[in-house]
């Protein structure tokens, strides 16, 4: 879990991610692998497995969600730390020019 809270993700991501890989045959029902999710997952048959697809297409797409908005965060980032390089970097040039006035007094 460490690993993936280095990449950004959150704990609660993070925990999905680990709960959802331990999972059996989801929309199974009780006891078969797909757990006590609400009644109808519970019961297991078609409507189970169709409501457990429909859970894990929205974990999917939540998790696609975030990696992108992770990724132009991190774009955003890295923006700014070039601009303030660049305000460094300007910061020093003045400097140093004002060290060769003072060297030529």
């Amino acid at each position: 879990m460490n690993s993936l809270r280095k990449i950004g993700l959150s704990s609660n991501a993070a925990k999905n991610l680990r709960f959802m890989s331990q999972l059996g045959d989801l929309g199974s029902g009780a006891g078969k692998g797909g757990g006590g999710g609400g009644t109808i997952r519970e019961a297991g048959g078609a409507f189970g497995k169709n409501e457990a697809a429909k859970e894990e297409e929205y974990f999917y797409k939540k998790q696609r969600e975030q990696l992108v908005e992770l990724k132009n965060h991190l774009h955003d980032e890295i923006a700014f730390h070039e601009e303030q390089i660049k305000r460094h970097q300007e910061a020093i040039a003045r400097h140093k020019e004002g060290v060769k006035k003072i060297d030529k007094h």
